[in-house]
């Protein structure tokens, strides 16, 4: 799901509110008082010194505001500090907390932010924001982790929080009821997705749209899922939805585009995928598929310079660029270019078979000269069989290279 922080709208607020308050008045001298003589030879009393002026005391408030902003604006070395100097002015905050804790995941401080929002549930029980966000803690921790083996109990934890706040939600009641229970059942979608348990997800995720049925984000999710279980009419029906629901947002517009050309209809497809990169021209997920639209559509020109522009505005978070880029490589049968490219996506994206299986069709090429490399063909073919037994396509080239 695409995570909102908080608006920037929000941020102006608290900080002209905050800017608008007056600081400690230093304390005023005590005037000198004389003494009175005891005796002839005693000397007089010194004047009182005047009083040190205190040194106003910034509002906790001030820190969270522009903490806010600095999230928002993607600074989260920047949010930290923030927060953090928000908590420590009032260690009772549970803005500053949850700021803090949301700031520390980013940065991939999991076990602190853990910590801290642990702590924040523990002073504000009732506070629904700090069980999601102790829940994307733990899962983020886990997908983070080099070892899986060692955060094997991160998921289990976050379904534990969630069913937590679930039970909060029921109790606390009120106008926001639904609305609360629909992003936990959201939340949950994520877990049981990351659990391997398509169809758990998917009952969350429409779970989730029952009791919030405009809400494009939740929309996205329960698509995205019946793509990844190979439902696209579904998946195409869900994300028509959320277009329709946020016609403005690029992501929802973006996934929608590319599954129209997955569906055949590119000429559908690609006025929707420029369209989404229109709306949002640095948005390296809105360029990169509108490239993935333009290669499924033939147009391998504009397919290499949006990929290209989309590696270049995030250069990490999306293998599938790299690995379009690598097919646009091959059929133009520039080996050494697909080999590298492909090699990053496989890199970015381990448990994609299908990135594994072109990479190893890669190697299993020569042209010019670059010479074919079997044993790398081989290598890659079997990675893709181990991620997906069944997949032909790779169990048909682990034989040509035996």
């Amino acid at each position: 799901m695409k995570r909102r922080p908080l608006g920037l709208l929000l941020a102006a607020a608290i900080l002209s509110g905050a800017a608008a308050q007056t600081p400690t008045a230093p304390a005023t001298p005590a005037p000198a008082q004389p003494a009175t003589p005891a005796a002839p030879a005693t000397p007089a009393a010194p004047a009182a010194v005047p009083a040190t002026p205190a040194r106003p005391t910034r509002p906790a408030a001030n820190y969270v505001a522009l903490g806010v902003f600095y999230y928002e604006q993607g600074k989260f070395d920047e949010a930290y500090v923030a927060f953090r100097a928000a908590s420590e002015a009032d260690p009772r905050n549970t803005d500053a907390l949850l700021g803090l804790g949301r700031a520390q995941v980013k940065l991939r401080l999991y076990a602190p932010a853990i910590e801290t929002l642990r702590r924040l549930v523990a002073l504000d029980p009732r506070n629904i924001s700090a069980y999601i966000a102790l829940a994307q803690a733990y899962q983020q921790q886990y997908i983070g982790a080099s070892d899986r083996a060692s955060v094997t109990g991160n998921l289990g934890e976050a379904q534990r929080v969630l069913t937590e706040a679930e039970a909060t939600v029921q109790v606390i009641g009120g106008t926001d009821r639904d609305l609360n229970l629909s992003k936990v059942w959201n939340e949950r979608g994520y877990v049981f997705k990351l659990q391997g348990d398509g169809g758990r997800a998917i009952d969350a995720f429409k779970q989730a749209s029952a009791l919030n049925p405009e809400n494009d984000v939740i929309l996205f999710n329960l698509g995205d899922m019946y793509y990844a279980t190979g439902n696209l009419v579904a998946a195409l029906d869900s994300l028509q939805q959320a277009v329709i629901a946020d016609p403005r947002d690029p992501y929802n517009r973006a996934y929608y585009a590319k599954l129209l050309a997955l569906s055949g209809n590119v000429t559908a497809a690609k006025p929707e995928a420029a369209q989404a990169a229109r709306l949002a021209p640095t948005n390296s997920y809105a360029v990169g598929q509108y490239g993935v639209v333009s290669y499924l559509a033939g147009d391998s020109t504009t397919a290499r310079t949006q990929l290209t522009q989309a590696v270049k505005l995030d250069p990490l978070r999306y293998p599938e660029f790299y690995f379009y880029l690598g097919r646009l490589d091959l059929d133009a049968g520039d080996l050494k270019a697909a080999r590298e490219n492909l090699t990053r996506a496989a890199a970015l994206g381990s448990t994609t078979p299908e990135y594994m299986y072109y990479l190893g069709l890669s190697y299993e090429r020569g042209a010019g000269t670059i010479a074919p490399d079997r044993l790398k063909a081989r290598e890659n073919y079997e990675r893709a069989l181990k991620l997906s037994p069944n997949y032909a396509l790779a169990r048909e080239g682990l034989s040509r290279v035996r």
